[in-house]
């Protein structure tokens, strides 16, 4: 269960994390990084950012890119957030799948929903 200024620090980090990132991705047409979620440790040392890349295909390569420039992203964010946060936490960040997962439901049940159309139709025909 997180504490209220957890929840506080989260939100503010994402909301900053989101325009930094949206800044960086207006140069790169085609790419769009969204943050999910922020989950900001106990000891407000350490937040998990869990980020949303399309197209997902190029993902991998994004988060590797993000990856190695995670100190001067930390150091925007250490700007932008220096009169609300003492120390600007340690940025995790983790690629969010659960819209690609959520796809592949949708094709699964698209892939099902035909069968049972048919079988419907037989159904009724007796």
């Amino acid at each position: 269960m997180d504490t209220t200024r957890q929840q506080k620090i989260s939100r503010l980090v994402q909301k900053e994390l989101s325009e930094i990132f949206r800044r960086e991705t207006a140069k790169t047409r085609g790419t769009l990084v969204t943050v999910s979620s922020v989950r900001v440790s106990p000891d407000l040392s350490v937040a998990n950012v869990r980020l949303s890349i399309f197209p997902s295909e190029s993902a991998q390569a994004i988060m590797d890119n993000i990856n190695n420039s995670e100190r001067s992203i930390r150091h925007q964010l250490a700007q932008q957030t220096r009169y609300q946060l003492r120390r600007c936490p340690e940025l995790k960040f983790h690629i969010d799948d659960s819209l690609d997962y959520i796809d592949h439901i949708d094709e699964l049940l698209a892939k099902d929903k035909p069968k049972e159309e048919s079988k419907d139709k037989s159904e009724t025909e007796d």
